[in-house]
């Protein structure tokens, strides 16, 4: 933060904690608006099935033959609940990662960078336990070209599956969004303060856009190495939500065994199923979001991030 920015923060203090959250998750819901359709992909990437159904398509071949057969609209299959979830994920996972910072500044006296992963980790975590169900309800709505409801999609789920089942797949996306979460809001963070410190730039739209550049540009290889990391944690998430019991039989009893599962009958190589469209989604879901959210905290009267 600048020098003499303490008086700065005093609004952002007495402002109502629904301005606080409401701006974040805003924000992350223009991010997923914007990329959705790479979700849509990633997810149909992820489900298919190595050496059962023929040779594997690619994120073109995948993109071509559902517009094609299911017509444009299905890139954007599950919208509603990605969006619902993205205002309450977005605002969680963003707006707790303050207050977890502060709480290490002050039980710590330190708010440097291991504390700043250790407070997105936090955030990431108890967001995503939170509005897993949501998660749940996108991706069952992704690889369904049947157009069902959300409400119709919680109506089948709760009747057929039980209430349990809307929480399919929450250990690994916690620690997938934790993980992510860490990554993206220390190092935003972290990178932020330096330009402040070191240049001439002062707070807003000019700092932020410059900041976005030179961290995207910056994070190439880190994003790369990210995503190797996460994209089999991601596949597996996906693999759990979407899986139904037969006559209570599960095909993955969890996590471990899902990794297991697919490396014995699909290779290695599966646990990066849709790796690629999920690093072509995070630049611009990256970036949008704290654009948009440094936006409108300026117009709430918060300080910025």
């Amino acid at each position: 933060m600048q020098p003499g920015s303490g008086d700065a923060r005093q609004p952002a203090q007495g402002n109502h904690a629904l301005s606080h959250f409401g701006t974040s998750g805003a924000s992350v819901a223009t991010a997923t608006a914007v990329t959705h359709p790479l979700d849509v992909i990633k997810v149909r990437l992820q489900m298919q099935l190595a050496g059962q159904r023929g040779n594997l398509a690619g994120m073109g071949t995948i993109f071509t033959q559902m517009v094609e057969k299911e017509g444009p609209r299905s890139l954007y299959l599950g919208l509603a609940p990605a969006l619902t979830r993205s205002v309450f994920y977005g605002g969680l996972r963003l707006g707790l990662y303050e207050p977890c910072k502060h709480v290490c500044s002050y039980a710590f006296g330190s708010t440097n960078f291991a504390f700043k992963l250790a407070s997105g980790i936090i955030a990431g975590a108890i967001a995503t336990a939170l509005t897993n169900p949501m998660e749940v309800l996108k991706v069952r709505l992704q690889m369904s070209p049947s157009n069902t409801s959300t409400v119709g999609e919680v109506r089948k789920v709760l009747a057929q599956e039980g209430l349990k089942a809307l929480w399919k797949g929450v250990g690994p996306a916690m620690a997938r969004a934790g993980c992510l979460t860490a990554s993206q809001m220390a190092t935003y963070d972290e990178a932020k303060q330096a330009l402040l410190k070191w240049t001439p730039l002062k707070e807003g739209f000019q700092l932020h856009l410059i900041h976005l550049y030179l961290l995207e540009s910056s994070s190439c290889i880190a994003g790369t190495a990210g995503t190797l990391v996460t994209a089999p944690v991601d596949m597996i998430k996906t693999r759990l939500m979407l899986q139904q019991e037969s006559k209570g039989v599960r095909v993955y009893r969890n996590g471990f065994h899902c990794a297991y599962k697919v490396l014995q009958t699909e290779g290695v190589k599966s646990l990066y199923k849709g790796g690629f469209a999920n690093f072509a989604r995070l630049g611009p879901q990256t970036t949008i979001t704290f654009v948009v959210c440094e936006k409108l905290r300026e117009l709430a009267g918060l300080t910025a991030i």
